[in-house]
């Protein structure tokens, strides 16, 4: 009996096993340690596991075959991707959201799935529940971005195949109509906010377009009176708090909940979304309470994008409210004296400290009621107003876009909307280029005193 061949180098092996299925064995190369790294395929039919080594071939060949080993879960990959991917590129406010969205949805819906067994179906039917759950179609685009963004990095690493998430049509998503005021509703909000203290952070938001962050992160070292500019370098946020200790899971000990709340719970009845969802096992939340904690609070950081740092013009009637505005901080620096907190802001509270975010929407919803007008979200009473006035009043879109630090025209075009009493005036322009006016009428005569000489005479010229 001749010997069998000896196989190739990297050639794979097809055989039927005692087992009564045919078994392929596929060479990928080698693994960290050195060691032969050999892909294991069965099938109940030859034609079948040959298919499927076929398969794995061509992935090795074309550089896409999955790392050796077992894969992690979901929960496990979106932890490391937060933690050592998305951590290096994110700004601390995005990354809040991406672990609030990972921890509330995408763990507690797919989170024990292994990367490499996941499936379209599985990504469908968790969308399906969080919307029967009430959470906003925006909301569940937002939950498929950040877990396509993880699985599209998996997939480059070649910790899985293929991005499954590619193969899911996530829910659509209508884009939110501006709510702008118009040019009376800006006088008066404007009119109500003359009546408080902060009348030049609503002047700034409503008159220049600036975002909520960077009207309360303003600076007076970056306000150039002599050139009437500002220079928004920085902006305002609060974030969450992390822990700066060893063990957070034992520092939060004392704020663990386990367990859901009793029917009826009277300990969280001013909560707006009801009572808090249980802590897991493993929870290492409640850093607010952590001796060493950091990061968290109301801090300065840079505006999102470079083109959100270029200076703006302020308009001149602006300055003496400006020049008015920094006599009075003064004035109550001088009182407050030494409990008076220095961090050279434009827009503080009586004692130096930033204004809060939140409170500055509640003051917003305050005005809004103070004014006659009907409610609507703080960016549609800034950014889009100033836009949409800034159209009305003639001003082209390249020279908007430039106000408002846009990066793309495209984003500019969504801040501004039109109006239909310019869209009437337009369009009767435009009847009356195109449309003939009435004719002018034309007074005629009958001449009675004619004689037939005169008439004979007419006929003459004619012919």
């Amino acid at each position: 009996m001749s010997p069998r061949p000896k196989k190739l180098n990297m050639e794979s092996s097809v055989y039927e096993g005692s087992d009564g299925w045919w078994h392929g064995r596929v060479t990928m190369g080698v693994k960290n340690d050195g060691s032969a790294d050999r892909r294991h395929r069965r099938a109940r039919t030859e034609p079948e596991v040959r298919r499927k080594v076929r398969d794995l071939e061509n992935q090795r060949d074309k550089g896409r075959a999955p790392k050796a080993g077992r894969k992690p879960t979901v929960g496990q990959w979106m932890t490391t991707y937060l933690t050592d991917i998305a951590s290096l590129k994110l700004k601390p406010r995005s990354l809040d959201d991406y672990w609030s969205k990972t921890r509330n949805d995408i763990i507690p819906g797919i989170g024990k799935h292994r990367l490499d067994k996941l499936q379209p179906e599985h990504l469908e039917r968790m969308y399906r529940v969080m919307l029967n759950e009430g959470h906003a179609p925006s909301h569940v685009l937002k939950v498929h971005r950040i877990l396509s963004r993880a699985l599209k990095i998996a997939h480059r690493r070649r910790i899985i195949g293929e991005n499954v998430a590619t193969l899911v049509d996530p829910p659509t998503v209508d884009e939110t109509e501006a709510n702008p005021f118009t040019t009376e509703e800006a006088k008066a909000f404007l009119k109500a906010a003359a009546k408080r203290p902060t009348f030049m952070r609503w002047c700034v938001g409503v008159g220049m377009g600036f975002r909520q962050g960077e009207t309360l992160g303003l600076r007076w070292p970056y306000v150039d009176f002599d050139n009437e500019l500002f220079h928004p370098q920085w902006q305002i946020q609060r974030l969450t708090w992390r822990h700066g200790c060893k063990d957070p899971r034992a520092c939060g000990e004392r704020l663990h909940r386990f367990n859901l709340c009793p029917p009826g719970c009277k300990t969280h009845t001013n909560y707006k979304r009801g009572c808090p969802k249980p802590c897991p096992k493993d929870c290492t939340r409640h850093a607010s309470v952590c001796p060493e904690r950091k990061g968290g609070g109301l801090v300065f950081t840079r505006p999102k994008t470079k083109k959100s740092r270029n200076e703006v013009p302020i308009p001149p009637p602006f300055i003496p409210y400006l020049h008015e505005h920094k006599a009075q901080q003064e004035g109550l620096r001088a009182e407050a004296g030494d409990e008076w907190q220095e961090h050279k802001l434009v827009f503080t509270r009586p004692d130096g400290r930033p204004l809060d975010p939140r409170q500055d929407w509640e003051e917003f919803k305050e005005l809004l009621a103070e004014a006659g007008i009907d409610d609507r979200r703080l960016y549609d009473g800034s950014r889009h107003t100033a836009g949409t006035i800034l159209n009305e009043l003639g001003v082209d879109m390249p020279t908007i876009m430039e106000i408002l630090r846009h990066t793309q025209i495209s984003q500019t075009r969504r801040y501004v909307k039109g109006r239909s009493h310019l869209s009437k005036d337009a369009m009767r322009r435009m009847g009356d280029t195109f449309m003939p006016g009435p004719e002018p009428s034309v007074e005629t005569t009958i001449e009675t005193t004619d004689s037939r000489t005169a008439r004979a005479r007419r006929r003459r010229r004619i012919r």
